[in-house]
């Protein structure tokens, strides 16, 4: 794994400001989506607020990147102008926190369609903690609260592991990750 590098900081900033500003765009798909189907609105596309965590630990490979990027993407999310204000930096703490956890099981050595996919659902599983007691999902009917968790499981399954790997393996195919671990492996994957 070894020590951060200069250009894994750069890679996950950047990363973390263009997730940003595509969280902000969601928010008002969210919006849109909450008019026409109530709560469940958000859920459909909750994994979209994972994405970054997932794409910059599969691209840099290293403990805490899914944890940061997603910070940082909070961080901007604010400075930008999301209203929510500085308890969105804690939701995306959490969130990163979530999808960090399931990279620390495999001890930061599996990146796998379904370690991402995995990493997506850490990431749904603790945002909804979070959310339960934070958003009053208390107040609505169990079975609800149980098919909102349901469908943010695979919303983050789908839109971060399955999405993001898409995304990171497309930058690939593009060479300008070739000195980072994502494109040695997928090179030594086609030697196979």
């Amino acid at each position: 794994m070894g020590a951060w590098k200069l250009r894994d900081i750069i890679v996950l900033s950047s990363l973390s400001v263009v997730f940003a500003v595509i969280y902000l765009v969601f928010l008002q798909i969210g919006n849109l989506l909450t008019g026409v189907m109530g709560p469940m609105g958000y859920e459909v596309i909750f994994g979209i607020w994972f994405i970054v965590s997932i794409i910059a630990a599969y691209i840099i490979r290293k403990p805490g990147a899914a944890f940061l990027s997603e910070t940082i993407a909070g961080i901007i999310e604010v400075l930008i102008g999301n209203t929510t204000g500085p308890i969105l930096i804690v939701s995306a703490m959490i969130q990163g926190l979530g999808a960090e956890m399931v990279f620390a099981a495999v001890r930061y050595r599996k990146y796998s369609l379904s370690v991402l996919m995995l990493s997506g659902i850490g990431a749904a599983v603790f945002s909804f903690a979070w959310g339960y007691f934070r958003s009053g999902f208390a107040a609505l009917s169990p079975e609800f609260v149980i098919a909102m968790l349901v469908v943010r499981i695979i919303s983050g399954a789908i839109l971060a592991g399955l999405l993001g790997k898409w995304i990171a393996d497309a930058l690939v195919r593009t060479g300008v990750l070739r000195s980072f671990p994502v494109a040695r492996a997928a090179a030594r994957s086609h030697k196979a």
